[in-house]
């Protein structure tokens, strides 16, 4: 779908950005890719990473700015929105700033999308979504909901919009694996409670599941990728072996464990071998039964949830360490 096609990327320079425009350059040779973000020397330092490749374009912008969108979707067919305030205590204490940049970031995106004709769109969510407790979550289902019920306003032939929502990815900004790796040796490991679970996804799984959306969605889903799960004591212990733990009490906003689909979906939600589906909660349950036979997705319980800590499948020590091994040169750099 993305082969020989025009492509944009809000918040294109940060980590997911970084994984998702190396990976579809090399995986489907777009035409054109545009990386569309407001600081002008992050695109700058991303500028050398990819020297000479005709195919990239940066665009200074802000998605609180909906002309600059406008103007920088022009001839664009597919747009991936990234762009975020995502730590929750900086949205606990500036929370206009993440409501202008969250929802009507979000309102703008769709408005420049519609008006510009692109074809599809998928903006990333989060784990903190679902069921949030904190301003950012708050900010981020707020924005859900409004892709989600943008396909009502774009027509059968126009527009489409999906949302993809995914935990913890490992080794990005902000993540705890950088924290703990760039810790001073002899410092103990600062882990916020002793029960305390989390997904572990990679960039390259979130950039194939962006791409999964961009090919099978139809109107408004959610699509949340089946990962494994892991306690943050396991994670301290398999990056500073060596180190004793210190435990520093849950801060503000945070939860003890995350959750993508909470019970109240579950009616909507259908599974699939490696995603879950979560349809616009306007759905009637004859179009959700529709849809599953259309797609061959077969109905979750009605009890149903996923969370880290009843997620079937866990992710083992030595897998991480693996990871880390393979993977620490490329985030110790951020």
């Amino acid at each position: 779908m993305l082969q020989n096609s025009s492509v944009l990327i809000t918040g294109g320079t940060g980590s997911f950005g970084h994984a998702f425009v190396k990976k579809t350059l090399e995986s489907y040779n777009p035409r054109r890719l545009v990386i569309f973000s407001r600081d002008e020397m992050k695109q700058w330092e991303m500028a050398k990473k990819f020297e000479n490749d005709s195919r990239i374009r940066f665009f200074i912008g802000d998605v609180r700015d909906q002309s600059r969108l406008r103007r920088a979707m022009q001839d664009i067919e597919y747009v991936v929105h990234a762009a975020a305030t995502k730590i929750v205590p900086t949205a606990e204490y500036n929370p206009l700033e993440a409501i202008k940049t969250n929802i009507n970031g979000a309102v703008n995106v769709i408005e420049a999308a519609l008006d510009s004709d692109v074809k599809r769109v998928v903006a990333l969510s989060t784990d903190k979504a679902s069921s949030p407790i904190n301003l950012y979550g708050a900010t981020k289902l707020a924005s859900d909901k409004l892709f989600t019920a943008a396909n009502a306003y774009s027509g059968a032939e126009r527009t489409k919009f999906a949302v993809v929502r995914y935990g913890n990815v490992m080794g990005s900004r902000g993540s705890v694996i950088p924290l703990f790796a760039k810790l001073p040796e002899g410092k103990p490991t600062p882990v916020t409670h002793k029960d305390m679970t989390r997904f572990m996804i990679t960039l390259d799984q979130g950039v194939e599941l962006v791409w999964t959306a961009f090919n099978e969605m139809t109107s408004g889903e959610v699509f949340v990728k089946k990962i494994p799960s892991m306690t943050v004591v396991d994670v301290a212990q398999t990056i500073r072996p060596d180190e004793e733990i210190t435990f520093t009490g849950i801060r503000p906003g945070e939860k003890l464990h995350e959750q993508m689909i909470g019970p109240e979906d579950a009616r909507y939600t259908l599974e699939y071998s490696g995603h879950f589906r979560i349809l616009p909660t306007t759905s009637s349950s004859q179009e959700v039964y529709d849809y599953a036979i259309r797609t061959s997705g077969c109905a979750v319980a009605d009890d149903f949830s996923y969370t880290s800590q009843n997620n079937p499948e866990w992710m083992t020590a030595e897998e991480l360490r693996q990871w880390y091994k393979a993977n620490s040169s490329a985030f110790l750099e951020i």
